[in-house]
């Protein structure tokens, strides 16, 4: 499956280089909202300054290694929206196979590793020539994609065949299947790179993969808030500190995140949050955390250091992912 990528803008981003080369760490947050098809920006004071219209269905962000272009996962349309962060308008649209839902970029940049939920599939797209140069078949419903800091291997989790398959990236073939929990969505790789984590949403579990043998390499962990049953978390996303020493999981329905040590898997602290606790992203500084809260249409911040919520902010119809320009 070849596709020409219908928008040219290599002149465009010519054009633009300069002026956006200016806008890494501008402090604003980035929040995608899938039923309101907009990604919302925020100040540093938590005030929204912008809503870009963009395709429907926004999820999955992600921006480039000097954070002046923002890429947006836009399942109902099959494309991935492009927004300059200087000036806040979308600025392209790459197409993708049918409904993208979560991609990574290859440590160089130069492709871009999307999982295609309805036709079970991870394409990988080249990023000069905007063409799909490879699509790997998966199970059904592919969703998380992480690419190894070495870029020899990628993961992507299939949420029905309840596995995370293995992809060497330089044949396109899939070397390995690994079974874990219901329905995985989600990966956080530590930063040696050591462990990969796969979030497991109907079981309530946290797999985690040793990335030298691709085997589990422990039992499932499973996090459960006070007043609430094993059933009732429905853990998605994760962050993890520079230093390795924490993680951040978000529980779903239970409303919550766990801040886990990440070398004794205890639990230091659960945080109430809003409704349906989706995706989390740490600050640069790690002095706050944002959790994106599906069904209650807001944002929380969490501090770090008395590890709390301090504020919620409403944002818009379902937000499903949070990052920070930082």
């Amino acid at each position: 499956m070849k596709r020409i990528f219908a928008g040219a803008l290599a002149l465009a981003s010519l054009c633009l280089s300069v002026t956006v080369a200016a806008a890494a760490g501008t402090g604003l947050i980035f929040v995608s909202n899938e039923k309101s098809h907009e990604v919302v920006v925020l100040d540093a004071d938590y005030s929204i300054v912008k809503r870009i219209e963009t395709s429907r269905r926004p999820r999955d962000m992600h921006f480039n290694a000097d954070k002046t272009l923002l890429y947006v996962a836009c399942g109902d349309d099959d494309v991935i929206d492009v927004i300059d962060v200087a000036t806040l308008e979308v600025v392209d649209s790459i197409p993708t196979g049918p409904s993208p839902e979560v991609f990574a970029f290859s440590p160089d940049e130069t492709q871009i590793f999307v999982s295609n939920e309805e036709d079970s599939r991870l394409e990988v797209i080249d990023m000069a020539s905007r063409l799909s140069v490879m699509d790997i078949p998966t199970g059904a419903e592919p969703e998380g994609v992480l690419v190894m800091p070495d870029g020899k291997t990628a993961y992507v989790t299939s949420e029905v065949a309840d596995m995370v398959h293995v992809v060497d990236v330089a044949s396109g073939a899939v070397t390995k299947n690994i079974l874990v929990g219901t329905r995985p969505r989600r990966f956080m790789l530590t930063p040696d790179g050591s462990e990969l984590w796969v979030s497991c949403e109907l079981s309530s579990e946290i797999y985690v993969i040793d990335t030298a043998t691709n085997e589990i390499k422990r039992d499932s962990l499973i996090f459960v808030p006070p007043g609430f049953r094993e059933e009732d978390v429905t853990p998605v996303g994760m962050a993890i500190t520079k230093d390795g020493s924490k993680v951040l999981l978000s529980l779903g329905r239970a409303n919550h995140i766990a801040i886990i040590d990440a070398a004794t898997h205890e639990v230091l602290k659960y945080v109430l949050v809003g409704k349906r606790a989706w995706s989390v992203d740490l600050s640069s500084d790690e002095t706050r955390a944002y959790v994106a809260n599906g069904l209650s249409d807001d944002i929380t911040v969490v501090d770090m250091a008395s590890m709390s919520a301090i504020q919620s902010i409403p944002v818009g119809r379902v937000p499903h992912s949070v990052v920070i320009d930082d």
